[in-house]
């Protein structure tokens, strides 16, 4: 059972400009290619739950699911961010969503040892 105190935000990235990233500079591509690092890590810690690029047909941008515990200092995630720590211009925010329905993670199986 998932523990009460979870809480799951969504976060929303800004691209510096309307036409990123269809003009993305090879100073941008290396930071991007940071924030890509940053938010796997996050993946493979359990902190985010999904990640990536939103196609939308207006402008593309960034979206992150995280699922925080009481102890997870959402706004420092933000913050690290190496869009945010190394001034990229794009802008990063944090929505909570108190009604998050979550699907139910699959029970580890034990390995066959016959």
């Amino acid at each position: 059972m998932d523990n009460p105190d979870t809480r799951y935000y969504a976060f929303k990235l800004f691209p510096p400009r309307p036409s990123f990233p269809a003009d993305i500079t090879d100073d941008e591509a290396a930071i991007m290619a940071e924030h890509v690092a940053y938010w796997t890590e996050l993946l493979n810690a359990g902190i985010a739950v999904v990640f990536g690029a939103v196609a939308d047909p207006a402008q593309t941008w960034g979206l992150a699911v995280v699922e925080a515990g009481p102890d997870t200092d959402v706004d420092a995630l933000r913050e690290h961010d190496p869009v945010i720590r190394r001034g990229l211009g794009a802008h990063l925010e944090i929505y909570p969503m108190p009604n998050a329905v979550v699907r139910m993670r699959p029970q580890p199986v034990a390995p066959d040892r016959r």
